[in-house]
């Protein structure tokens, strides 16, 4: 062992002073690590169970048994289903320009609005507009939205308890500064006084499945791009009704919401809007739209 180690006895009397103290910057560095990680954890909140864990992984276990191509798989819709002539009326090519420019200059009215009056609005107008978010495409026809219309004053509190809860620690400890910063020219706030005001407050939820009337699982496909879609006409639809809404998307309060509604472990909450008419002071921030030039690619 001596005879081994005597070639390296030159280098190691040479520089063992910096072996040392590599060896202590390196056990002194394991050290600090490990105390600021623990004090990290201590300070960073324990985050809320979302509804990817609390649905599970159904979903994609559904999804594989349908590549795999289960031999006990029925459609979820008849076999026979009729197909039917489409009823199409063509217009002239002035006519579809004409109606498309005054459609994109009042589309390009729609603004979204954190204050709203608290005059009532026709419980028909709200059910027209869910209608017209119904149209929307949706995967293999599953259909896979649910919109709860909320206009219960004591419910409408407790969804305001609710966000407001998340919202603030949201902007407090979980966003961070470059988004709460990005977020102040708009002058929002954890406060979300609009969630009792508003009349209305819709609720989309998105189906991850469902099932058939004889208890078989149903898979909704592209349940997120469909529930999109369909949230852009909805919104498209609260306009066009003469009425304001907000877009939000209150983070970590899905699973505290679903339960407050009743919405089964299979739904999960992708947006929330109130809806109703502006307050008559209400303002909005001078924003402008990119250009055409900006948004297109013509090949």
């Amino acid at each position: 062992m001596e005879s081994e180690m005597l070639p390296y006895m030159p280098f190691l009397t040479q520089y063992w002073p910096f072996i040392v103290a590599g060896l202590a910057c390196f056990v002194a560095g394991r050290y600090l690590f490990t105390v600021l990680n623990d004090q990290t954890e201590e300070l960073t909140p324990p985050p809320r169970p979302t509804d990817d864990e609390l649905v599970g992984d159904d979903y994609d276990e559904d999804m594989d048994a349908v590549e795999g191509g289960a031999a006990d798989l029925a459609s979820a819709l008849p076999w026979d289903l009729e197909h039917v002539p489409f009823s199409f009326t063509r217009i002239t090519p002035e006519e579809s320009i004409k109606r498309s420019q005054e459609f994109y200059q009042q589309m390009d009215t729609r603004r979204t609005v954190r204050f709203f009056s608290p005059d009532p609005v026709p419980r028909e107008v709200i059910h027209n507009i869910i209608k017209a978010a119904g149209t929307a495409p949706s995967g293999a026809h599953t259909e896979p939205w649910t919109y709860v219309v909320v206009s219960d004053k004591e419910i409408k509190e407790k969804i305001r308890e609710i966000v407001e809860e998340e919202e603030k620690i949201n902007y407090e400890k979980r966003m961070g500064k470059k988004w709460t910063t990005d977020l102040k020219p708009l002058k929002t706030s954890w406060v979300k006084e609009y969630l009792t005001t508003a009349p209305y407050l819709i609720l989309v939820f998105k189906q991850m499945f469902s099932f058939t009337d004889d208890g078989a699982r149903k898979v909704h496909y592209y349940n997120e791009k469909s529930v999109a879609i369909a949230s852009g006409i909805l919104i498209t639809a609260v306009h066009l009704a003469g009425l304001v809404s907000l877009t939000s998307t209150p983070l970590n309060c899905g699973p505290a919401l679903r339960m407050l509604l009743g919405r089964p472990m299979s739904e999960r909450l992708t947006l929330l809007l109130p809806v109703g008419y502006p307050a008559p002071d209400a303002t909005v921030p001078n924003l402008s739209r990119k250009s055409l030039d900006e948004i297109l690619v013509e090949i």
